[in-house]
């Protein structure tokens, strides 16, 4: 974890919804995404990241009702921006609530959310998450244009979709990364932390973690894959030393 006395911190938070998917692919308890919670806070973890999709494909209603019991670190809720959902989180109260764009086919998160489309929809609900003081993310493209919406919505928080870097190559990779510390600078300026996440892994976090305004990075499936060989401990804390070195 990083020391108190970092200038410019950078936070991990650790995704455990794989493992409720290796769980489910047979059923019963095991492995259970709890007991990886609480070993990711041990290994230096800053934050707890589930998202409990509308088909519950991975996480349960039970596993955040459970992580909320048993973690003391920020339990950070992704969501789709839907009535039932938001009640959810209404009912739960996790630290943070990010909303996140759900299509039921779809075998992971696409892209970011189209907050400015959107603009109408998201309004109340990010007032009632708010007013529960519940931290509101948008998980969003780097796009001036949905920056923009976001802090029209007041969100604190937006957390940049970062799939298309970590799919790039050359070129291609570096006007991605362009893209994102331009959209880090602006989301700080206007008073939004910005977060980032999404195909992060060893070879490609170092130039995220470098962007100065980034305070957060949410990463999940590489780790809980890696841990298949290496043990979660040190996927996690092998991480962390990549992201601090990188600061």
């Amino acid at each position: 974890m990083i020391p108190p006395s970092h200038p410019n911190p950078l936070r991990l938070g650790v995704n455990i919804d794989h493992v409720a998917t290796i769980r489910n692919a047979r059923g019963g308890p095991h492995p259970d995404p709890v007991r990886a919670a609480l070993n990711a806070v041990a290994a230096g973890a800053d934050g707890i990241t589930a998202h409990l999709r509308e088909d519950r494909r991975h996480i349960s209603d039970e596993d955040i009702a459970r992580l909320m019991g048993a973690i003391t670190l920020p339990l950070n809720l992704e969501m789709a921006a839907t009535p039932e959902m938001v009640a959810i989180a209404l009912r739960t109260r996790p630290h943070a609530a990010c909303i996140v764009p759900e299509r039921r086919k779809e075998r992971t998160t696409e892209g970011g959310l189209d907050a400015a489309g959107q603009f109408k929809q998201l309004s109340p609900m990010v007032e009632a998450l708010s007013a529960a003081s519940i931290r509101v993310s948008l998980f969003i493209e780097a796009d001036p244009r949905q920056i923009e919406a976001a802090i029209r919505l007041k969100a604190p928080v937006v957390e940049f979709h970062t799939g298309a870097y970590a799919n790039a190559q050359g070129a291609a990779r570096a006007v991605e990364l362009r893209r994102i510390a331009d959209g880090a600078a602006l989301a700080a300026r206007n008073g939004i932390e910005p977060h980032a996440g999404h195909g992060l892994n060893y070879d490609n976090v170092a130039a995220i973690a470098a962007i100065p305004q980034i305070r957060e990075l949410n990463i999940g499936h590489f780790l809980v894959g890696e841990a298949l060989f290496i043990g979660l401990d040190a996927s996690i804390r092998h991480m962390r030393t990549i992201m601090d070195a990188a600061r």
